[in-house]
């Protein structure tokens, strides 16, 4: 379908092209998953359709298949009583419908093979129009951030701002460094101060006593 192969192309598409040509990725993706929605609610229609002729057709057969039993039925009723002529035209009959069965299985293969089809085709399209929408949001994100770029690529060419940046980046080396000079004596000092846990210490110990009162219980000492 032409909508799948549109909505690709924009899955596909480099946002920074679509800004080139002055299109709105947001607008036409919105308006894709639109005519998506559009063709699987008309898609799930006809599916419906198809599955009312289906259990229609189901319906024929087995009714058919009853008559078939049931004329069966009245062919043994009549032999019981001894009455043949009856029970040929019994038969006779039954044979009739037996030729409806075969046409009526026949058809209703066909038309639950052509159900399956368009179930699968339902599916697809469901499952399609699910990526759009998943996707959606990481277009329209894409996109507005290839113009956020732009636009800041743009101020930063039409501005001599070189001489500055320079300035700011030795302003910043020079903060990390003293930075990294509290960081070294904040840990030294913490090292330094660090609180010991007797808690821990007597837990330690009491784990160690236990031990080695369990090695002397099992060798007996």
């Amino acid at each position: 379908m032409a909508i799948f192969k549109r909505i690709s192309d924009i899955l596909k598409a480099n946002i920074n092209d679509l800004l080139d040509k002055a299109e709105d990725p947001e607008k036409m993706v919105k308006q894709l998953i639109l005519e998506m929605e559009d063709q699987v609610d008309v898609a799930t229609q006809g599916l419906g359709q198809a599955m009312a002729s289906e259990k229609i057709a189901k319906s024929q057969l087995e009714q058919a298949k009853e008559n078939v039993l049931d004329w069966e039925n009245k062919a043994k009723a009549a032999l019981k009583q001894g009455n043949e002529d009856l029970a040929r035209k019994a038969l006779d009959s039954k044979v009739g419908v037996e030729k409806q069965v075969a046409v009526f299985e026949q058809s209703y293969q066909k038309i639950a093979e052509q159900t399956a089809k368009l179930r699968d085709q339902v599916r697809a399209l469901k499952a399609k129009l699910e990526e759009a929408r998943a996707r959606e949001n990481l277009i329209i994100a894409r996109a507005q951030m290839a113009e956020a770029t732009e636009g800041v690529a743009r101020t930063i060419s039409s501005t001599s701002t070189d001489s500055a940046f320079a300035k700011l980046e030795k302003m910043e080396q020079k903060v990390a460094e003293k930075e990294a000079i509290a960081a070294a004596f904040t840990e030294i000092n913490a090292d330094d101060y660090a609180p010991v846990d007797e808690f821990a210490i007597v837990e330690r110990n009491q784990a160690v006593e236990d031990e080695l009162a369990r090695l002397k219980s099992e060798l007996g000492l």
